[in-house]
Formats: structure tokens, sequence, C-alpha cells
């Protein structure tokens, strides 16, 4: 099979290589659509120490199940699917508390990590086990369904952070997981909404999915600007959707007293914690990793038209393209999101 292949950082190779084999429990994925990631896009120089080569990268994908294992009985060939960019041990002591994301078995499709090496699905064909997989509905297309796992990040998280009736949110970092947050937050108890970026691009699309206030640090305080909005105590809910110091310190500050801060974006290993100012203001601060069974929802509500993902789909484009579009992400090409590959 055709495969694009990360050989060596900043260098990624369309080229043949073996087609998978798949256990009894698994299917064999003929991938009609991945997405490329912006996790992908850092891991492919190694800054992130994630994706390290040779690596198959690619887990926000769908496609059409071409065989099964001898042991699949929900499945069958010619199926529409997607599946969960995690693979878990269903037996495993977090799995069975319903908390997969943190399995200790745990692999992430398209990830290599010291501790395994997981291929992915930027590659003609995919195995993956039967209990990851989602059936796809009529309504919503391979394309869309390659954006399911983005939106199934922003709605763990909001999932974990208790959001009181009116509530004000700070969202900081609107790239794809933040602008995905900011619609589940419209579909929420959530009340006013407040977006950051350095792009102020990406914050015009932050008001079209339903941000009442946009700053951008370049040119506004945002703790100036914030507190007017919030009755001068700061915003009661603040996500951050980056993952360096900067962008940690900054959702943390503009929290109010006794506020809560959910951090989703995860780029640097380690960042600068301010310790005293969460302390003194009992600020709660969580981790939300990655997917806990949303899948089924967000597709439910794509297929409802209740989150729009095609106005963030800038382009489609052949897998053995893939190289030259994951150096336009890299570049950061102004106006680039959301880029499809098709094997």
């Amino acid at each position: 099979m055709k495969a694009l292949v990360l050989e060596a950082y900043n260098k990624l190779v369309y080229k043949d290589e073996p087609k998978p084999q798949f256990k009894p429990n698994e299917v064999l994925v003929r991938v009609k659509a991945c997405g490329i990631c912006g996790s992908d896009v850092h891991g492919m120089d190694g800054s992130t120490g994630r994706r390290i080569p040779p690596l198959i990268m690619g887990h926000e994908a769908s496609g059409i199940i071409e065989e099964i294992g001898s042991e699949v009985d929900t499945l069958s060939p010619g199926d529409r699917i997607t599946f969960d960019s995690t693979e878990y041990q269903l037996n495993d002591w977090y799995t069975l508390r319903g908390k997969y994301n943190l399995s200790d078995n745990r692999k992430v499709l398209g990830v290599s990590p010291k501790e395994y090496r997981r291929h992915g699905a930027f590659a003609e064909y995919i195995a993956v086990p039967e209990h990851i997989i989602y059936k796809l509905p009529d309504s919503v297309s391979f394309e869309q369904a390659a954006m399911v796992e983005p939106v199934a990040v922003a709605t763990h998280a909001i999932g974990l952070t208790s959001i009181g009736i009116g509530d004000t949110v700070l969202v900081v970092g609107t790239g794809m997981v933040g602008l995905f947050l900011i619609q589940v937050l419209k579909l929420s108890n959530a009340g006013t909404i407040i977006a950051v970026d350095l792009d102020d691009q990406k914050l015009e699309l932050a008001k079209k999915f339903g941000a009442d206030h946009v700053f951008n640090p370049k040119s506004t305080n945002i703790h100036d600007a914030i507190l007017p909005l919030t009755h001068n105590r700061g915003t009661d809910i603040a996500f951050e959707a980056v993952g360096i110091g900067s962008t940690v310190n900054m959702a943390i500050e503009n929290a109010r007293k006794g506020g809560a801060v959910t951090l989703v974006g995860n780029l640097s290993p380690k960042v600068d914690f301010p310790l005293q100012s969460v302390v003194t203001r009992e600020i709660h601060v969580q981790g939300s990793c990655a997917i806990a069974g949303e899948y089924a929802q967000v597709l439910e509500m794509i297929g409802k038209g209740l989150i729009d993902v095609d106005t963030l789909l800038s382009a489609k484009a052949p897998l053995s393209e893939g190289a030259s579009w994951f150096k336009r992400l890299y570049d950061k090409e102004p106006g680039l999101n959301k880029v499809i590959l098709q094997p």
C-alpha cells in the first residue's frame, strides 16, 4: 500500500509500505479521508517528542471496512465508519471506570513516544479494533467524519468542566480545538464567551461560531479588556487550548477567585506555573486528555447540523501531496485551517 511516512524529522516521504495485518478482533479499513492535526504538524519537527521516526502519522480519519477479523460481529465489509484516535484495552482498570483515555495500555494512532509506536492513517489501509469504531450516519460525509476527533476533544473538555448557567467563559487559543470549544460552549450553559488569539483571521472565525468578544494580545491588554466584562472579577471558567507557558498563565490569571481552568493544549512538555496565584485565589485547575466516549455524541451533533465543521475545511488533497501541505501548515500559511488528505 501507499503511505505518507515520517522517515526523519521534517522529512515526509510518500512510499510503499506493507499492508497492515489485522487480528481476530480487528478490521481492515480502506482510508477515505485523514485530517492533518496540529499535533502532527508540531510533531513532525520533533518538538513534542511524541512522533519519533519512522512513523505513519494520522489519527483523524474515516473510511470503509474492507475485511473483518473472525471475532468481529457488529461490523461488515462495506460499512462507512470512523474510529477513535485512541486504542485501549477493554479490561483496563481505568477503562472499566469510564476513563479509557487514561488507560495504562492506551496508544494513540499515529504516535510514537518512547513507550510505543502505533502507525496511523496517512495510508491506504489501517487495522483497528472493533470496539473503537463508529458507524457513520448517512448525513455525515467521510470528510466531516475525519473532523470528529477535534470536536470530541472539545466536547470531552467541556464535559469535565462544571459550567453554571450564564457563566462567563474564556477560550485561550482559537485553533481547531479552540473553535470547536466555542461551538460546543454555545450548546451548553455558558453565557458570555470571550476568545483570545494572536491571529485575527481565527478570531473572526471565533466570532462567527459564537464568541461574544474577541481579543488579540498584540493589540489589547487582555486583563484590562476582560475585567469590565466580568464585574471586575475575571471569568468564571477558562479553557486553554494551546499548551505553552504564556497561554497557560493567561488562562489562570484571567480566571476569577474560585474559578476553574481546564487545560486542553499540550504543545510544551513543561511550563512555568503560577503556583501562588492558583493557591491564594483557590483556582481549580484540571487537565483534559483526549476523548472518553464522545464520538457518538459528536457524530449526532454534526449529522443534525449543530456543529459546523465544513467552514473549517480548507482543502482536500491526494495523500501523495501530503508533504507539501504539511509544510504549508508548518509555515502557518494565512487562512489555512483543516487539510484533509485522501489516499
